[in-house]
């Protein structure tokens, strides 16, 4: 089939402007060079990124550090729940992702008096309207709350929040190629989630470096052969997607179901669960007209579990076509799916670091179905009832 994707971006530009393919390929085949850039741009960054988040407590130890809330909406909020493992490991703390669209109506259930709390925010665009208000709240009326804010927009509303707050607040800008300007995001997802690894290593920030380039490296490798299988699977016309992981695994299964439905319009439903949580009822949506999608992990226990999983699916049948990603050198489980994407990195590549890689499948999966159900993946809702930026709404106190 050679490379699907390279062939959409070798597509003439008045053709990608009257199908809608001006941005979101390029956006999706960037990524993996865009993640140098962003390592690079958070170590020049990096003295007040370390002044910051000592000044918010974290490294005081577990019984003293701050509670940290990752705090984002749709995509962005799954850049909180495919962090927050790592933090929590690296930072020794209570990490929490929280949607800001939770935490704008339950704000007060959600903080304790008495208690420290650190914001790491999450917004393509910084003009995100829950974004955008709970910050404002949180600067006027909890001065105990920090905040950093990660975004790719330097004339955003949350950026100049935080500079207009110094005392309080930091917003780290990542570089404008990464503020994605198709609808959905892709490349704004895993840089703003490769600048939050970036933060929870800034004290062996050269040591990380070298993850940061076999992940580079991976990436490039594993486009290609991750868009002839999503171009080969959406052919199919599945109006259903399933898709499960484990650990930081299950936030790029929540994405990849976002990146699917958006870009489809809600032509294929999806549903995202974790191996174990499948088991108990929702299984049952997983019919013959079914992609089912497993990231496997690399720790051994996780992926006792989910090979299970693949087991019963085949045993009974279910899905028209399954796809696994996983890492080399592991168990052989050609016989357990249709596709098996093998990411070239070692088999004990850590899974909280490999949400930037898998994601990209799902973002493919979600351009090939957009293209094949006849839509404009830059724009792909037709009725208008999804934006690039969401749409504002009314605040109520």
């Amino acid at each position: 089939m050679g490379n699907p994707l390279r062939a959409l971006l070798e597509t003439p530009d008045q053709e990608k402007a009257e199908r809608g393919l001006e941005h979101t390929p390029r956006e999706i085949h960037q990524q993996p060079a865009t993640w140098r850039d962003t390592y690079e741009r958070c170590s020049e960054r990096r003295a007040d990124l370390g002044r910051t988040l000592r000044e918010a407590g974290i490294g005081r130890g577990t019984t003293a550090s701050p509670t940290v809330f990752l705090v984002g909406a749709g995509t962005s909020d799954y850049i909180g729940r495919a962090l927050a493992p790592l933090l929590r490991q690296r930072w020794a703390c209570d990490v929490w992702p929280v949607p800001s669209t939770t935490l704008l109506t339950d704000f007060d259930e959600l903080h304790l008096p008495g208690r420290e709390y650190l914001w790491l925010s999450f917004s393509r665009s910084g003009d995100s309207p829950e974004g955008v208000a709970l910050l404002e709240r949180a600067l006027r009326h909890h001065h105990g709350i920090r905040h950093m804010v990660i975004t790719c927009n330097r004339q955003g509303q949350m950026t100049e929040l935080c500079a207009r707050h110094s005392d309080r607040a930091l917003a780290l800008v990542l570089d404008d190629s990464v503020n994605d300007r198709g609808l959905a995001m892709t490349s704004s997802f895993s840089n703003m989630l490769l600048a939050g690894q970036c933060m929870a290593h800034l004290e062996d920030f050269e040591k990380f470096g070298n993850v940061v380039a076999q992940m580079a490296e991976t990436g490039a490798q594993f486009l290609p052969a991750a868009s002839e299988v999503a171009a080969a699977v959406t052919v199919l016309d599945c109006s259903r997607a399933c898709l499960v992981g484990s650990g930081a695994l299950r936030a790029v299964a929540d994405e990849s179901a976002l990146k699917v439905v958006e870009l489809s319009a809600g032509k294929v439903a999806t549903l995202a669960q974790s191996p174990l949580g499948l088991r108990h009822g929702p299984m049952s949506s997983v019919d013959t007209q079914t992609l089912f999608v497993a990231y496997l992990s690399s720790q051994s226990r996780r992926r006792g579990y989910e090979l299970d999983l693949l087991r019963e699916i085949e045993r009974k049948r279910l899905g028209r076509v399954r796809v696994a990603v996983t890492v080399q050198g592991i168990d052989d489980i050609s016989s357990l799916t249709d596709y098996c994407l093998s990411l070239d990195c070692p088999a004990d590549f850590p899974d909280l670091y490999r949400p930037v890689l898998d994601v990209m499948l799902g973002q493919l999966l979600g351009l090939f179905a957009s293209i094949r159900c006849g839509l404009k993946p830059d724009q792909p809702s037709p009725n208008g009832a999804i934006t690039r930026v969401v749409q504002p709404i009314k605040l109520y106190t």
